[in-house]
């Protein structure tokens, strides 16, 4: 069979740029270029830069791109986020003020010779009152007095907290796309009109407007909602996921910093509403923010009255954007020469920030699993299709875990959310064993799981999941132990707040640096991206 010699990916944004990064960087890794990766972008379709928030699992994908992080920092308008901080999700605001809890990046603190945490914690070692993410790490105290998570001399993502980022996804994208063509990657503006099937109905070309047609070894669909080429020519259905999540629409509002100087906050806020709830995150000179809602619970003029009145007189002259998403995945994400990756191959709601996650996912996987020619491409699309399957699985039952341990009532939203018709048989008994033991890594299949064990502890006692452990008292005869412990880590957060900057005099600094190493990457206001 023919040797593999020719990528095209499809469609450009973050999805695109960063799949056929992660693709020539690593297919091309010794200095021969083996595969000749292309991306093919329309320059009529903007990109759904809202603001992105991601995943720990970035820090390596850019890494191993090579992509310096302080050029990030710069290009994206990009700040620190180290974990997502909950609010009103467990019960409505009332005279007791706000719930809220933070699901930190951190895992908890386990020294060699220290017992695990959580044990102690569920039957009182903690002191009195401490939430479960304030007495096993650090995290919640540095993010509470807006602290960055590392160093100005700390290399390139690396630092002592655990820590993802918020960018502009259209300044992003672009850094991406200079960042690519600088690793070979070949960049063609033209429009994709439709797509021609060979005899077995693979693609055979693609047929843009102002090229013609473009023809590749393996097609790359990042066509985003469209998917224009796995949904299209390949017929790949979406699975629905409306019976589970129901949220599926989304307002958003760009909101400029009061001032030049004001605190960033170094976490996502998520914030519950009515029929949904708000995304806050902070970038350098403007917050991205939106309420994602249910159209069953509510509608759209009424989000956007909701977005309004949680940013108060500062939204009064600000554009509103509209969004429509359909929660769901293709099973089959890969047929014959064509993978989808990104939002082509499925969305599940932003909470938690798995969007670009399953990006860099799928071009991993896509770079490790590809054959050197097309005669196992079949067998690598069911190996692939198996696994991005299994990943969504996961992540569902992760996301359906925030909303079904609500004690809300207030809404018929919050009402079907704790409706057992509405949450999948395999949390139900994740759900029904939690209630005597805590979660254990045994309970998760590693590469399959999007999200490790301590953020379902997190996200579980977060929203005051009750676990019994008094009948195995005796099997956890360490207390002084873990009280100890409880102990250190307070202690040791205090010397950490006096050694970790400012959230926002970290991200100008660095920002500072790269231009003075490269001044013709001035810092520009961040634009409002379409």
């Amino acid at each position: 069979m023919p040797r593999l010699q020719k990528i095209l990916v499809v469609g450009g944004g973050t999805a695109g740029w960063l799949t056929a990064c992660y693709l020539a960087k690593t297919l091309n890794a010794g200095d021969a270029r083996s595969v000749q990766v292309e991306l093919v972008e329309s320059p009529s379709i903007g990109a759904l830069g809202v603001g992105e928030g991601t995943f720990p699992s970035i820090r390596g994908t850019l890494a191993a791109i090579g992509l310096d992080e302080r050029r990030f920092f710069v290009g994206a308008s990009a700040t620190f986020k180290q974990g997502v901080h909950f609010v009103d999700w467990v019960r409505p605001p009332g005279e007791a003020g706000h719930h809220h809890y933070f699901h930190p990046f951190n895992h908890p603190s386990q020294r060699a010779g220290s017992p695990e945490l959580l044990p102690y914690w569920l039957l009182g070692a903690a002191p009195a009152g401490m939430p479960f993410a304030e007495a096993v790490t650090m995290q919640q105290r540095i993010v509470d007095a807006g602290r960055a998570p590392k160093r100005m001399t700390d290399g390139n993502y690396l630092g002592p907290m655990n820590y993802a980022y918020h960018f502009d996804a259209a300044r992003f994208a672009s850094v991406l796309a200079e960042h690519g063509q600088g690793l070979g990657i070949k960049r063609l503006l033209a429009t994709v009109e439709h797509t021609e099937l060979d005899e077995r109905g693979a693609i055979a070309r693609v047929v843009t407007r102002e090229l013609g047609a473009l023809s590749a070894d393996l097609y790359i669909d990042c066509t985003g909602l469209r998917g224009a080429l796995i949904g299209g020519a390949m017929q790949s259905p979406l699975r629905s996921l409306r019976d589970v999540l129901f949220c599926d629409r989304a307002v958003a509002v760009q909101v400029p910093d009061e001032k030049p100087d004001a605190p960033i906050r170094p976490y996502t806020m998520s914030t519950a509403q009515e029929a949904g709830w708000i995304w806050d995150i902070g970038l350098q000179r403007r917050r991205g923010t939106g309420y994602v809602y249910s159209s069953q619970h509510t509608d759209s003029a009424r989000a956007e009255e909701v977005i309004r009145g949680y940013l108060g007189p500062a939204a009064e002259t600000l554009e509103a954007r509209h969004i429509k998403f359909d929660p769901g995945y293709r099973p089959e994400p890969w047929r014959h020469n064509c993978v989808a990756v990104g939002l082509s191959g499925g969305v599940v709601e932003p909470l938690e920030s798995t969007g670009i996650a399953l990006v860099e996912l799928g071009a991993y996987l896509i770079s490790h699993l590809l054959p050197g020619d097309s005669s196992d491409m079949a067998r690598t699309a069911k190996l692939y299709n198996g696994m991005m399957s299994a990943r969504y699985e996961r992540i569902l039952d992760f996301i359906k875990m925030h909303y079904c341990l609500t004690r809300r009532r207030d809404s018929k939203f919050w009402i079907d959310n704790v409706d057992p018709a509405s949450i999948p048989d395999t949390l139900r008994d994740r759900l029904a064993l939690w209630r005597h033991r805590p979660p254990h890594r045994l309970d998760f299949v590693t590469d399959l799981e999007m999200f490790m064990p301590a953020s379902w502890q997190y996200v579980l006692y977060g929203m005051e999941f009750e676990t019994d452990l008094e009948p195995m008292r005796s099997a956890h005869p360490q207390m002084e132990a873990a009280r100890r412990e409880f102990a250190t880590i307070q202690q040791v957060a205090g010397h950490a707040l006096h050694d970790l900057p400012d959230h926002r005099a970290l991200v100008e600094q660095l920002c500072r640096e790269q231009v003075q190493r490269d001044p013709g990457e001035a810092t520009e206001p961040a634009r409002m991206s379409v």
